[in-house]
């Protein structure tokens, strides 16, 4: 009888805990997601359908923040967040360690989980990773190698000139870019560096005055490349301008918006870096989620896999359509 007793009051404890745990899983999660650019373009929608899908899946309450990727307003968005004292943040590291440091570490004191995704910050993640401090996001020197090798592939030689345009002003924003350059380089061609300005980061049809002209006083120039998801966007445009055809000026660059997708369909652009922005939005969500309801600490995830080229954009297009890839 007593051993009878002692079975029923361990299926009542382990009824309780597994009620405890169901209900901490329903439990909803709040988390602000630093997504990008700004909502709905072509550089940052499959990262916000990603989040949004995590989201769903995880009942978790989710606040989107944009920013143009401009530094300062990532930061003012992290301090807005910390001041909710959500669950979780997710923030992306343009603006660099030094800027952010000292807020997370605000962040962490007050029992906020923080994650990454897009640009690293490995000195946070290492020193928070236990606490759910993952990052979500390409290699971003070898996602700008591999863009410059496909570029090499589409018909360039040793003794061409080239141009890396992109944000050299900044070491956090410039790895993937060196990765182009690197690569070009490597195979023998003469490169130039030309910096992005903040202007034209914010509004990159600026652009376009700036890459004609320096396309006017270079006849020579047979490629152009950009791990700049805007700047890509627009290169069919400058090209344009400057009275080339496709092919003309062999062209890399990053992301899947649909004006890079029409561009490498027409031949505009011949590689473009898929550094699956989708899961950049998924996996951050799902981090938080894993490390608040299962302290599973954090995760770094290489999303970047490869390169879309006129050869594999048709078999890829449907679900850059979708918003997912």
């Amino acid at each position: 009888m007593r051993k009878l007793k002692w079975v029923i009051l361990a299926l009542v404890i382990v009824g309780a805990l597994f009620a405890t745990q169901a209900w901490a899983a329903d439990k909803q999660i709040v988390i602000y997601m630093q997504c990008g650019g700004t909502q709905g373009d072509g550089a940052t929608l499959a990262r916000t359908n990603g989040a949004r899908a995590a989201a769903a899946a995880n009942n978790v309450k989710l606040i989107e923040q944009y920013s143009k990727w401009d530094q300062q307003t990532m930061i003012d968005q992290f301090k807005q967040a910390m001041a909710a004292n959500p669950d979780g943040i997710e923030i992306m590291g343009h603006p660099g360690e030094p800027a952010f440091a000292a807020l997370v570490d605000q962040a962490e004191a007050q029992g906020i989980i923080v994650t990454s995704g897009n640009n690293p910050l490995p000195g946070i993640e290492a020193k928070y990773q236990t606490k759910g401090f993952g990052y979500a996001g390409a290699d971003l020197y070898m996602g700008g190698f591999l863009t410059g090798q496909a570029m090499v592939r589409a018909g360039l030689k040793a003794g061409d000139q080239a141009l890396v345009y992109d944000i050299w002003h900044q070491e956090g924003r410039s790895r993937s870019s060196q990765g182009v350059y690197d690569a070009l380089a490597k195979a023998g061609l003469k490169v130039d560096k030309l910096d992005v300005s903040a202007a034209v980061d914010s509004d990159t049809s600026l652009a376009i005055p700036i890459l004609t002209a320096y396309l006017q006083a270079h006849p020579n120039l047979k490629a152009i490349g950009t791990q700049h998801g805007s700047v890509t966007a627009i290169l069919p445009k400058v090209l344009q301008a400057a009275g080339k055809k496709p092919g003309d000026i062999i062209c890399g660059g990053i992301d899947l918006s649909p004006a890079t997708v029409s561009a490498i369909q027409g031949g505009w652009i011949s590689a473009s870096f898929d550094q699956v922005l989708y899961l950049q939005g998924y996996l951050p969500v799902l981090q938080i989620v894993l490390t608040k309801r299962y302290l599973i600490p954090g995760l770094h995830i290489d999303t970047g896999v490869g390169t879309v080229t006129p050869q594999n954009v048709g078999t890829i297009k449907p679900l850059i359509d979708q918003g997912i890839r």
